[in-house]
């Protein structure tokens, strides 16, 4: 299957490769691209999101994206250093990542890691009514059925009051959604959740033990990554420096950009 990714090749070290979640794409980091214009961008729709190729017989494992995501940066990064920006499922793609390189098995250099919301400890989640639709026996069903109206009731669920999605985000996420075909396989690109317990023991290891800096920037009032979650990912990692945004939900980097580029800023350190 072919992946889309956008590029921006001018810029200086690290180059930002930005990881996005389910079930929405690259296009989730467009306002942050617009802030943080001096280090090259690499922004992978994983395969079966935004307008990657979504094959209807694919196994979506996280362990492929990876793969894809290694091949991008192969071809796109030649050697420069990376830094890694992660939100919800791309922060298990992330977690990968660290396994790897762990294992002296990663084909690019890791600079630092920076975790938006995401559920990396799933048993500690509260899922949507959605994702427990697809991820149960009738998922099939659930993804050939779903609704312009319930997408925006569930999407819009997972934003903070206080800057909540607009009919024009929910429009595009939608499109994005529903290209090539995508509305038809929620029920196998969730699958991701299945694998983060299975492999929480390699995935949940790297968060504890992977050599490199670790940061971690949440949005508290997200119903799915909750506070409990948040305790989890810090348990596991104490050392990592954490940021809490009392006021935002499940989507940093869409309800309040600005907040996401500084954080960002502070980890790559700012030009002198």
């Amino acid at each position: 299957g072919r992946s889309v990714h956008l590029f921006a090749r001018e810029g200086r070290d690290p180059l930002l490769l930005l990881l996005h979640g389910f079930p929405s794409s690259s296009y989730d980091w467009r306002f942050l691209c617009e802030l943080e214009t001096d280090h090259a961008v690499l922004a992978p729709d994983f395969l079966g999101f935004g307008l990657s190729e979504k094959p209807r017989d694919h196994d979506y494992s996280l362990l492929w994206q990876a793969d894809m995501v290694e091949d991008v940066v192969r071809r796109e990064a030649q050697g420069r250093p990376i830094f890694v920006l992660a939100h919800d499922m791309g922060t298990s793609v992330a977690n990968e990542l660290m396994a790897r390189e762990g294992e002296g098995r990663l084909s690019f250099p890791i600079a630092g890691v920076l975790l938006l919301n995401g559920s990396m400890v799933q048993g500690a989640a509260s899922p949507t009514l959605g994702q427990r639709l697809l991820r149960g026996p009738l998922g099939g069903l659930a993804a050939r059925l779903s609704s312009e109206r319930f997408f925006r009731a569930q999407f819009g669920s997972i934003f903070s009051p206080g800057h909540p999605l607009t009919d024009e985000e929910a429009e595009d996420q939608w499109a994005l959604l529903r290209h090539g075909g995508g509305g038809r396989i929620g029920h196998r690109t969730i699958r991701y959740m299945d694998e983060r317990e299975r492999r929480a023991e390699r995935w949940l290891g790297a968060l504890r033990e992977w050599p490199g800096s670790v940061a971690i920037a949440w949005g508290m009032l997200d119903p799915v990554a909750t506070p409990k979650v948040l305790e989890a990912v810090r348990a596991l990692r104490p050392e990592a420096r954490v940021t809490e945004w009392p006021d935002l939900g499940h989507y940093p980097q869409i309800e309040d950009p600005a907040r996401v580029a500084a954080a960002l800023q502070a980890e790559l350190g700012t030009p002198l």
